[in-house]
């Protein structure tokens, strides 16, 4: 039986006095930011546009439009959700939600004015403006996403108390510290009742006694993160009351969270919240669509980059010989084997190869054994030129331009008896580049980390992640290119 956990409960007047603690005014800082910027840049679009107007002769924009636009776009953008407190920075997501807005918020004015003065040289004063505060928007929240991702990566982040110290507990804030763009810090765990092996392979204090304004303004806490605490009901929400008067940041981690997919619907029966989830369905229609746009876009690539494909064999065929193309078995949808195309990049080995010795938790990847990559072969990886040949795979059926990259069937029957929800990759067809790359999940890397981001993308799918991933692939091997 679970000891009782006394704790001080809060009088409604020293809740009411709380002050935000100075991590909370950090978590609330990118908001500000965000409309500090948005502001100037739809200002500087309408005087911009105003000049413009002078300087091509044409008679300058009604006070309406100058003025009505700026001010309309900024509604817009905040009815779009984008001044919300965010754990990540998603400049692609901000970016349509920038353009949406603003050609919302264009249209309303142009149709207004329209109504209002009858007068259709308001089209192009509207069109102009309109044109400027994309320029100007794209442009401001680049140079903040910019900003604040260095900011974060220079330890500008917001101190994190993680209330429970448990197994769920301890995984959100080993991932906090994996990832430090994300500009969470955890700084301790609270805990009334922590597991034995709490702090086991964590530095992070656990804390025991439950006095929720000493706890937060000690440790200038701007979020809390609430896992899989022990601790009495009373207690938490005396803690999240608090930390909603403090100006302090709430999240849970769901008690089912690996069935929580980012679509969910929340009713109401009373004051009992139902949360109805919507994961993706592999054998809907929108994948079998997601599978015949892959085909032709596999076709149209493959005629773009047809000088690339001839002249990298070419190179490949002078400095290797035949074959030209490496083919190894690999594992695609519903557990099926197909042969996977590369250009090949290393020399032909003397011996037969050693059985590659991994890690409990490492996934198989890059030079296994000695190196024989040629400076050609180097070069190939580096770029991630010798991935190019799957675009076949692709025209073919065997795979999806994006997707969890697939495994050689000897690991792949090792991996579905000791790696959780490993099979359920297999759900959809292998990728040439997936979520899980795009995070830093290449290579020998973690193999549960890398299931965990499959099946995620599994459940989330949708035809504007992909084109996100893809889009952010480009971008990873340009960075890695010029790196090297």
């Amino acid at each position: 039986m679970r000891p009782a956990v006394r704790g001080p409960v809060l009088s409604p007047r020293a809740v009411r006095s709380a002050a935000p603690s100075g991590g909370a005014r950090a978590a609330s800082l990118p908001i500000r930011l965000g409309v500090l910027v948005d502001g100037t840049m739809v200002v500087l679009a309408a005087v911009a546009a105003y000049v413009a107007a002078g300087a091509a002769g044409a008679a300058p924009a009604p006070t309406g439009v100058l003025v009505g636009l700026p001010l309309l776009t900024l509604a817009v953008l905040a009815k779009g959700g984008i001044y919300r407190s965010r754990l990540r920075i998603q400049l692609l997501d901000d970016l349509v939600v920038v353009l949406v807005s603003a050609t919302v918020a264009a249209a309303v004015v142009l149709s207004v004015g329209l109504l209002w003065t009858g007068d259709a040289s308001i089209g192009g004063d509207v069109l102009r403006q309109w044109l400027f505060s994309l320029v100007y928007l794209a442009a401001g929240r680049t140079g903040l996403s910019v900003a604040l991702s260095r900011a974060r990566r220079d330890n500008a982040a917001v101190p994190v108390l993680v209330v429970g110290a448990g197994e769920i507990g301890r995984l959100v804030a080993r991932r906090l510290r994996q990832r430090p763009e994300l500009g969470l810090r955890p700084v301790a765990f609270l805990d009334s009742a922590p597991p034995a092996e709490a702090g086991a392979d964590d530095d992070l204090p656990v804390l025991r006694e439950w006095d929720a304004e000493r706890v937060l303004t000690t440790h200038g806490v701007g979020q809390v993160l609430i896992a899989d605490s022990r601790a009495p009901e009373r207690l938490l929400l005396e803690l999240i009351r608090h930390c909603n008067r403090m100006g302090v940041q709430v999240a849970f981690v769901p008690r089912l969270f690996e069935a929580v997919p980012a679509d969910v619907e929340i009713d109401h029966v009373g004051g009992l919240p139902l949360v109805s989830v919507r994961p993706s369905d592999p054998r809907s229609w929108r994948f079998s669509l997601k599978y015949a746009f892959d085909r032709v876009a596999a076709a149209a690539g493959i005629l773009l980059l047809a000088p690339v494909l001839l002249a990298a064999a070419l190179a490949v065929r002078i400095s290797l010989g035949k074959p030209i193309l490496f083919k190894q078995v690999r594992v695609g949808l519903d557990g099926r084997p197909f042969a996977m195309l590369k250009f090949r990049t290393m020399r032909e080995g003397r011996g037969p190869d050693e059985p590659v010795q991994l890690g409990e938790d490492t996934a198989p990847g890059g030079v296994e054994g000695d190196d024989r990559r040629t400076p050609l072969g180097r070069f190939l990886r580096r770029t991630s030129i010798d991935e190019l040949p799957q675009l076949f795979n692709v025209l073919r059926g065997e795979m999806s331009l994006v997707g969890p990259r697939p495994e050689r069937p000897e690991f792949v029957s090792r991996f579905e008896r000791s790696v959780h929800r490993y099979e359920e990759r297999h759900r959809v067809k292998a990728g040439i580049t997936g979520w899980a790359q795009i995070a830093g999940l290449r290579g020998k890397t973690s193999l549960r980390d890398r299931v965990e981001w499959d099946n995620w993308y599994i459940e989330n799918w949708s035809a504007w992640l992909d084109v996100k991933i893809l889009l952010l692939t480009v971008a990873a091997v340009w960075k890695a290119k010029e790196t090297e």
